[in-house]
């Protein structure tokens, strides 16, 4: 029987339900299925609304070839289609970690699915696994008034579909919406959509399926969800794409063939409280002062890891022998107080392998201590402006560092439980494990908003982006500044502070100084000396050019961490002319025409992204 989940359920935030993966076709991460994977989904985003909202490819050679689709309802704005995909395809990449085999759908200002196998599924019709989702509100009219109305909604919807006629807002090859009045001046409003490289006889087939199983066990109730990977059908007593955000990611199996991860997303224009409550609810995570003292031999300076503005951070080994790094935050500020509320609340929430984890905390009278788990290579900061130990990163330990951050960072805008814009991205604060990936740390300046909510004000100055040191407000665009000033930092080995240097005309800081660099055409000055034997030009210019896109003075213009990554991992892809940064002192007298020359010599820089292309081992092949 198909697995059926109730809305009286869905009312929280974040994960319902999640059963563990138990699919027997396996990838070992970072292999040459994986790469193909990340390439396939990462070229979704771009190439389904360029394709009226349906795109298939695949890339590689058998046996680690991986094929993928991606589909927006018709109608949908290019950029709403291309977000929605992009949101997918990254929710599978870090979800799947290690299986052949996944789909995405999500339904928010658009409906819009994601699959990819190992296996061909072009033109296949494909009624299981299936997702049933119901609302089982009460109906406000006789179930027989309801019955006829819903009836004749999904019938026209259907002969819509199979003859290819409009109704109120089709549009599209087996796609079609309609609405049916209902008694007191409701309107019941449906969607039935099957993907496009099926036969007209099998997507008869699949709505017809969905359509019987709605009567059987939903009819009568406000509404209902089914979806199959090869055809959608959903209806409501209210306006479908306007709600709530519905995602569930769908991991196939050969013995768990219903897998799913289900999480309603509620829309909030509030401000998380950080209230004691929300501490007190999760003793699970807690631990008693004696133990940390032990752990920590009562804080001995011989255990000392460092220290910040609220406090120090000590190496501790707890009785089963696991190490971990304790932070014990001052006494006396008021700050470390609102610091603590906002690591455990928002660490605590978070998953991710490119975050610290957070494994408890402390609070016993004036004592505030963070428990993480313990990171062997302390932070990026210690190993890149020292002079020797710098030499211990090569250009592909940085290439990878830069692009765990992006990865993490990404969670915390957009795929974790909450949207969380972090303020407080510096090189210390990125942690590097004993193979050298990287972990962002630090939340106790962090926000949490709502789905809706963008920016902020705040009297606090922390971060370093123009437009929040100036206004007072933060917002993701706060976050993604910071990551260009970071990605400038590991390129060259220097400190944001590097660069004072000063003349009658001239007042540069360091992101100023790779600007110039970059207009004068010579951006690999920029470059670290301890790396410039082993690495290639092509990835560290794309990476000076998108860090530049990152720290451009109007917000508007700084790409999110989504397109960051489709510009990290897609060679082909042209990248706009960045714009001069935000505090670019200079004295803008012939900044036209330094742009104008920028402008001719893109083509040089282009050159650089599109040879990467030259030595990949797959294709790309749209079909």
């Amino acid at each position: 029987m198909p697995l059926v989940f109730f809305w009286s359920v869905l009312t929280c935030t974040g994960l319902v339900s999640a059963l563990p993966c138990m699919n027997t076709s396996f990838f070992t991460p970072f292999s040459t299925y994986d790469t193909n994977r990340r390439l396939v989904l990462t070229s979704l985003a771009s190439n389904v609304p360029a394709h009226r909202g349906f795109y298939n490819a695949s890339i590689g050679q058998s046996p680690n070839k991986v094929y993928a689709t991606g589909m927006c309802i018709p109608g949908t704005e290019p950029e709403v289609c291309s977000a929605c995909i992009m949101s997918g395809s990254y929710a599978l990449i870090e979800n799947c970690l290690i299986h052949k085999e996944a789909s995405f759908w999500q339904s928010n200002r658009t409906h819009c699915m994601i699959r990819y196998s190992h296996t061909s599924f072009i033109g296949s019709l494909e009624l299981e696994p299936s997702i049933e989702v119901s609302n089982p509100m009460d109906l406000r009219m006789t179930a027989t008034d309801f019955s006829r109305a819903w009836k004749g909604l999904t019938l026209r919807m259907g002969q819509a579909i199979s003859s290819n006629k409009d109704t109120t807002w089709s549009g599209g090859r087996y796609y079609a919406a309609d609405v049916a009045a209902l008694p007191d001046s409701q309107t019941l409003y449906g969607l039935m959509q099957c993907t496009p490289d099926l036969s007209k006889a099998d997507c008869n087939l699949c709505l017809q399926e969905s359509v019987n199983f709605y009567q059987q066990f939903f009819l009568g109730q406000q509404g209902g969800i089914i979806m199959r990977l090869s055809c959608f059908l959903r209806t409501e007593l209210f306006k479908i794409l306007l709600q709530d955000t519905l995602v569930i990611i769908i991991i196939l199996g050969l013995i768990a063939r219903r897998f799913s991860v289900l999480c309603w997303r509620k829309k909030s224009n509030q401000e998380i409280d950080f209230d004691q409550s929300r501490i007190t609810s999760i003793h699970s995570l807690q631990f008693d002062f004696k133990t940390i003292e032990a752990a920590t031999d009562k804080f001995a300076m011989s255990n000392k890891l460092g220290h910040g503005g609220f406090g120090q951070v000590y190496k501790g080994t707890l009785p089963n022998g696991t190490e971990i790094a304790v932070k014990r935050l001052s006494k006396t500020s008021s700050q470390g107080a609102q610091e603590f509320k906002n690591e455990v609340v928002v660490v605590a929430k978070l998953q991710h392998r490119n975050l610290v984890r957070l494994l408890g905390y402390c609070r016993e009278g004036a004592e505030k201590n963070l428990v993480y788990e313990f990171v062997a290579n302390k932070s990026v900061d210690y190993f890149r402006f020292d002079p020797t130990k710098k030499k211990q990163l090569d250009w592909k330990k940085r290439y990878n560092i830069i692009g765990g951050i992006t990865r993490g960072i990404i969670y915390l805008h957009q795929d974790s439980r909450l949207t969380i814009i972090h303020r407080d991205l510096k090189a210390s604060n990125i942690l590097l494990d004993a193979d050298m990936n990287p972990k962002i740390a630090d939340f106790g300046m962090a926000r949490i908003f709502g789905m809706d909510q963008s920016g902020a004000n705040t009297s606090r100055i922390w971060l370093h982006a123009p437009g929040y040191l100036i206004h007072g407000q933060f917002s993701m665009k706060s976050d993604v500044y910071s990551f260009g000033v970071l990605v400038l930092e590991i390129i060259s080995g220097r400190k944001n502070s590097s660069f004072h240097q000063t003349s009658d005309a001239t007042a540069e800081n360091f992101v100023t100084q790779a600007w110039k660099l970059w207009k004068n055409r010579s951006p690999l000055e920029l470059v670290d000396p301890n790396i410039v034997e082993n690495y290639q030009i092509e990835e560290v210019t794309r990476c000076i050019h998108i860090a530049l896109l990152c720290v451009q003075e109007d917000p508007t213009d700084r790409p999110n961490l989504s397109t960051i990554t489709l510009m990290l991992t897609s060679n082909t892809l042209i990248l706009p002319v960045p714009q001069p940064p935000g505090f670019f002192l200079q004295n803008r007298r012939n900044q036209k025409q330094g742009l104008e020359e920028l402008e001719s010599s893109q083509s040089t820089i282009r050159s650089y992204s599109q040879s990467i292309n030259d030595i990949t081992i797959t294709d790309l092949d749209p079909r």
